[in-house]
């Protein structure tokens, strides 16, 4: 391919994808406020972005191994569960890179990405997360990804209107 080919399907790459734990560079604006976009402009609302984000990590969807916090085999509520899960301490790393270590032996146990601690720190998503985490809410769980994936894979399908 011609260079002035490559360079014009530069502006296609993305910069940031929230639902893929997928940071380009550092940019003003801060990742969240990103992946908040970009569920608004896919229509979703709160409770459907948080169930997609996490039913994507609980499938071993990241760039990296940020956010994996189940072995990735199966749509669960592992991703929401661990997230929670105050017998750890998270610490900074970087920008937006974070590591959780044990809180009694100090040992790194998981590593998450700002994409991923905005649904334990966000109170209006955190909410959301636990209702996803209680033991109880595994079936509405797997109901709700499915509505919300539905609803992101027909969006621009004219032909069911």
């Amino acid at each position: 391919m011609s260079k002035l080919m490559l360079s014009s399907f530069a502006v296609l790459e993305p910069v940031s994808d929230g639902f893929r734990n997928f940071l380009l560079k550092n940019y003003t604006v801060s990742p969240e406020e990103m992946m908040l976009d970009k569920a608004q402009l896919l229509g979703l609302s709160a409770p459907e972005m948080t169930v997609l984000v996490g039913g994507l990590r609980s499938m071993g969807v990241s760039s990296d191994d940020r956010g994996l916090f189940t072995d990735g085999s199966s749509l669960s509520t592992g991703f929401f569960t661990t997230l929670l899960d105050m017998n750890v301490q998270w610490k900074a790393t970087g920008s937006n890179s974070y590591e959780a270590h044990d809180r009694a032996s100090g040992e790194l146990v998981r590593r998450a990405s700002r994409y991923d601690l905005v649904f334990g720190s966000n109170s209006q998503l955190r909410a959301i997360a636990e209702v996803y985490a209680q033991d109880d809410n595994k079936d509405k769980f797997v109901q709700d990804f499915i509505s919300a994936w539905n609803k992101v894979m027909n969006a621009d399908r004219f032909d069911l209107a």
